[in-house]
């Protein structure tokens, strides 16, 4: 429970970091660090409204996505400490879990008979198709390059020890910052602030939302954002013991939040076409990890 503790804690700041260090980049003072958190838990303490049209679907679906991030996160090791959940094959559970939760944003989005919101559900669900292959192929290449198949073996077992293999941890670690800020629809293929129709993606998909249940989905973000920076973080925290493991993870997750701001404050959003072009792009980069992996272990023909 150690990971899951940690990752609750820094997800309190994670999007206030962000956020400052957008501001500080415009040139800004912007919010606090803790005026994000503090937004979410304003709408916690509200009372959501419901449109007639909608079905119970519309009503649980807030809650069923939360709860499938939090079930993911059990499933994340921290060092040498198991998640929760932990057995072989767990990244792919892992993933359907995540999905699943997805899976009733969309269809709650559709629940609510608008054609608006339902562009936007179609453009979640083609881009989420598109970047599974990437994660997929990431954690099958380090599970081939460490023999297992569940998250605590593969990162209690993945020793960099030549030039290739230190290239295919740099690669896995970028191509889970872009799979992060995919699923969380951000830039460059999302602004979360705008609201143009014709670019909404993840935005549109709950605008029916309100309080309580609008708290839960917006709280979900920094808790995605925090789960695959704590994947990243497992490259680097290794054997550590827990005296180090915790300052190092803590330091890994603040670099990741202002990586995350500078992306977003310097990158300008694709146009709603090219973005699964970069998408398939981050599939490219992950296959060079797979033969990277194919190359350090003599596979490669």
């Amino acid at each position: 429970m150690l990971s899951f503790s940690i990752i609750i804690t820094v997800s309190i700041f994670f999007m206030g970091i962000v956020v400052r260090t957008k501001s500080l980049a415009s040139g800004r003072k912007g919010p606090g660090v803790m005026q994000p958190i503090k937004d979410i838990i304003r709408l916690l303490r509200k009372g959501a409204v419901f449109s007639t049209t909608t079905s119970y679907i519309f009503r649980i679906a807030p809650s069923i996505y939360l709860a499938s991030i939090l079930m993911a996160i059990l499933m994340l090791p921290h060092g040498n400490l198991p998640g929760f959940i932990s057995f072989g094959g767990d990244f792919v559970m892992f993933a359907y879990i995540l999905g699943m939760g997805k899976f009733m944003m969309i269809i709650a989005s559709l629940d609510t008979g608008s054609s608006f919101e339902g562009m936007g559900a179609s453009r979640e669900a083609l881009f989420s198709m598109l970047i599974e292959p990437a994660f997929f192929i990431v954690m099958g290449s380090l599970a081939l390059f460490t023999g297992h198949t569940s998250f605590y073996d593969i990162f209690s077992t993945l020793h960099f020890g030549s030039h290739i293999s230190y290239l295919i941890g740099t690669l896995a670690a970028f191509v889970l910052v872009f799979v992060a800020m995919i699923e969380n629809s951000r830039m460059p293929v999302d602004d979360p602030k705008t609201h143009l129709e014709l670019t909404m993606i993840h935005e549109v998909m709950v605008l029916d939302n309100s309080g309580f249940d609008l708290g839960m989905i917006l709280y979900a973000t920094p808790l995605k954002f925090v789960m695959y920076g704590t994947l990243i973080a497992n490259f680097f925290i290794g054997e550590l013991p827990l005296q180090w493991s915790i300052p190092v993870f803590f330091i890994i997750q603040f670099v990741f939040a202002v990586t995350i701001g500078i992306i977003e404050s310097f990158s300008a959003r694709f146009r709603m076409s090219h973005n699964p072009q970069f998408i398939f792009i981050l599939t490219s980069v992950s296959l060079l990890i797979f033969f990277g992996v194919l190359l350090v272990l003599g596979k490669f023909i």
